[in-house]
């Protein structure tokens, strides 16, 4: 049997760089890959239910095994767990186990698990290390990689939190054989994201292979993850704290957060709100008149072939506008939007109410994918 293939993308911020390992079967090895980095403290594994059920046994004996001492930290499933509630929970623990500056936390699920697990390590005893082990598509393209952790407030999505680069980000694509199609899909959309922010060749070869993704092929994927985990270490290498470069991995994210928060974390996955959000900024480009028409329909192809939804829910312009208004990309009291000029570059413009609004009232009734389910406004 062929060995598979092992890729590695690093991450290069001096005395924080960390490399991205990507191969099947590194579940087994992640107390050999600890060993690997000096670590010989308790180690603390958080996880949510599905994921302790499915993965946590053998991430914990290979721990074991490697000689780690471990304590696993439930937390609920899903975005509303990301909250501050939880994070004092995982802190509670770490405190009465004695976890000290020498002991490690695990992330082991998804994007809300990585997300506060990483920021509980950045402020328990000022900072311990942390390591990724994501178990989805949207934590493995993305939020496992780059530093940013935090959870959400009631006015906003993510707006508490802090930059605390992981130590390892341990890729395997395994995991993604249980995850169910509508997380699979919502993973998609933040790799379509990397293809019209940065890659137009990459945007083609998803255009040309999205059968083979939704079939879950292993070559593909493999390089879906690779590919995506690759743009995103070239920006956060070039602007780690979001000052201006990495802005544009927010492309789709200014209305996809606000249409989260609309919907009070229940009714869209991240991945289908982004989804919408790149499709609708988009439009929003071509209205404005920074890309062309063919930007939009390209997209809206891909979006749908991916299964994902690309129309706004039903909802009037003051909620949304009301909501945007909480986004982390306000300076000054400007709202910043990333924007489309062709598929493969994007522009970071302000958005005015007016032009918004006017597009808004504007912007052509399309046949489009609803996700069926109204936000609360």
């Amino acid at each position: 049997m062929t060995a598979p293939i092992e890729h590695c993308v690093k991450v290069s911020l001096a005395e924080r760089s960390y490399d991205i390992l990507i191969r099947a079967g590194l579940l087994g090895e992640v107390g050999r890959c600890l060993r690997g980095l000096g670590f010989s403290g308790k180690v603390a594994v958080v996880t949510n239910p599905t994921i302790r059920r499915l993965y946590a046994p053998a991430v914990i004996q290979s721990l074991k095994t490697a000689g780690y001492e471990t304590r696993t930290i439930v937390i609920p499933d899903g975005e509303r767990a990301k909250s501050l509630r939880w994070v004092s929970t995982i802190l509670d623990e770490l405190a009465v186990a004695r976890f000290e500056r020498g002991s490690v936390l695990l992330a082991l699920g998804g994007g809300v698990v990585g997300d506060i697990t990483g920021f509980a390590a950045a402020i328990f005893v000022r900072g311990i290390p942390f390591v990724q082990v994501p178990t989805t598509l949207v934590a493995q393209v993305d939020s496992s990689v780059g530093g940013k952790t935090g959870v959400n407030h009631a006015l906003g999505k993510n707006l508490i939190g802090a930059f605390h680069q992981p130590r390892l980000v341990l890729i395997d694509p395994e995991t993604l054989k249980t995850l169910p199609k509508p997380e699979w899909s919502a993973g998609m959309a933040e790799v379509i994201k990397y293809g019209m922010i940065a890659d137009e060749e990459f945007f083609s070869y998803l255009e040309r292979s999205m059968d083979a993704l939704l079939r879950m092929e292993d070559g593909p994927v493999a390089h879906v993850i690779t590919r995506s985990c690759q743009i995103k270490a070239s920006v956060v290498t070039e602007d780690e704290r979001e000052s201006d470069r990495r802005r544009i991995l927010n492309y789709g994210h200014t209305v996809g957060h606000a249409l989260e928060s609309l919907g009070k974390y229940r009714t869209l996955l991240h991945g289908e709100a982004v989804a919408i959000g790149m499709v609708q900024e988009a439009d929003l480009a071509r209205h404005v008149g920074l890309c062309p028409n063919e930007v939009v329909t390209r997209l809206r192809a891909l979006v749908h072939e991916a299964g994902l939804p690309d129309a706004l829910p039903p909802l009037t312009f003051s909620p949304l506008w009301g909501a945007m208004q909480h986004d982390k990309k306000v300076a000054q009291g400007r709202l910043y939007c990333v924007l489309p000029e062709r598929v493969g570059r994007v522009a970071i413009v302000p958005l005015e109410r007016a032009q918004f609004k006017h597009w808004f009232a504007s912007r052509p009734r399309m046949p489009g994918r609803d996700v069926g389910r109204a936000l609360s406004e």
